[in-house]
């Protein structure tokens, strides 16, 4: 799997081959589910994006913060919990968090940058749309060597960042990738890339488990699309923020 909270052991322990449609998940109520998420993503997005612009700096920050350990710990809570109709409230926490978080920061980005925040929500959308065409249209096919080299990809990027935070305790950086040099940009349109992909990998799951798993879980799939285009914003706005800070 490309994204690591939506594996196949969550959907498994609730297969169910005899679940009547009105029962199950269903693609149409995952996007349901998605958009509703985005939403509530949306109205704290654009709260701390206020205060942040309007001279409350300190509680702007405060709730960047809560946001953060906040939206960890629904991650945890929804990923290794066991799978309930307690996901209808767990999500839209996520999601009301990862806004509180996403919404200060971006607007700091975007003091520094303007209009960096809308550049890096216009590239998201676009990129998002842009797989779910490549995946509908099967030019690009989710077969199990795609998902490997998914994953693969995943796990080195993973162990990149914890390396770095590891030596980040003795003021040392990775020569080079978290720069706005070249090797830096790189290594950002790699990330960026492997997110993009990861969206299909993610459709492809929802679509596989479509009719076979309870219809709460509709909010777990959308919580998983949520989380892989949280994370495709993010890069694209570091990316920004790295070329545009090479033109000064």
């Amino acid at each position: 799997m490309s994204n690591p909270v939506l594996n196949e052991r969550s959907f498994n322990s609730s297969f169910d081959n005899s679940l009547e449609n009105e029962h199950s998940m269903t693609i149409n109520g995952t996007v349901l589910k998605t958009c509703m998420l985005g939403l509530f993503l949306a109205i704290t997005f654009a709260y701390t994006w206020y205060l942040q612009m309007n001279n409350f700096a300190d509680k702007a920050f405060l709730l960047s913060k809560i946001g953060l350990f906040g939206g960890l710990i629904m991650v945890l809570i929804i990923s290794f919990a066991p799978k309930n109709k307690y996901l209808a409230i767990t999500t839209p926490l996520y999601t009301l968090f990862e806004g509180m978080a996403l919404g200060s920061i971006s607007a700091l980005a975007n003091k520094f940058y303007d209009g960096i925040a809308l550049q890096a929500a216009l590239s998201t959308i676009l990129t998002l749309f842009g797989m779910l065409f490549l995946y509908s249209s099967k030019i690009v096919k989710c077969t199990e060597r795609f998902k490997m080299v998914i994953f693969n990809s995943l796990l080195a990027i993973l162990g990149i960042y914890v390396l770095q935070f590891i030596l980040g305790f003795f003021n040392i950086s990775i020569p080079g990738l978290f720069s706005n040099g070249p090797i830096g940009i790189i290594f950002s349109i790699g990330i960026i890339v492997i997110a993009a992909f990861s969206l299909i990998v993610d459709f492809d799951f929802i679509q596989q488990y479509a009719g076979k798993v309870p219809k709460y879980f509709e909010w777990y799939g959308g919580f998983s699309l949520m989380v892989t285009i949280v994370w495709l914003y993010i890069e694209f706005l570091n990316l920004l923020m790295k070329l545009q800070s090479r033109d000064r």
